[in-house]
């Protein structure tokens, strides 16, 4: 039920930040689990965040711990992705996505709505 797009993608040289955005509609953006994934040319979708309900549980992939940070605001329905020391490696396609199934889950088939993508290409 709940529709979500994202914003914030663009090029940056290695060692910069981007701030990602999610913005949440059609639903109640308070009951829904939220979490980014994201995907590489030529490589699966792999999880990169996820954070509660209430947004006073998170969790992060080992390669982004200490770099990334998500987060959100129930009172504007947007759930944030802050990544700062960007690498190539960082380069993809970050999908948001919705799970009213769990409270927290780095597992892909647990979410049950998914944004369109916004594309983030980092120069070396």
């Amino acid at each position: 039920q709940v529709h979500l797009v994202e914003s914030g993608g663009g090029l940056v040289q290695a060692g910069d930040s981007l701030r990602l955005s999610c913005a949440a509609s059609g639903g109640t953006f308070s009951r829904y689990a939220m979490g980014w994934f994201r995907q590489a040319p030529g490589k699966e979708r792999e999880f990169v965040a996820a954070i509660s309900w209430s947004g006073g549980s998170t969790y992060y992939a080992d390669s982004m711990k200490g770099r990334f940070a998500i987060s959100r605001d129930n009172a504007k329905n947007t759930v944030y992705l802050q990544m700062n020391s960007l690498e190539p490696e960082d380069t993809a396609v970050y999908y948001c996505a919705a799970s009213y199934s769990v409270a927290l889950s780095h597992i892909e088939y647990e979410y049950d709505r998914w944004g369109q993508g916004t594309q983030v290409t980092v120069s070396s």
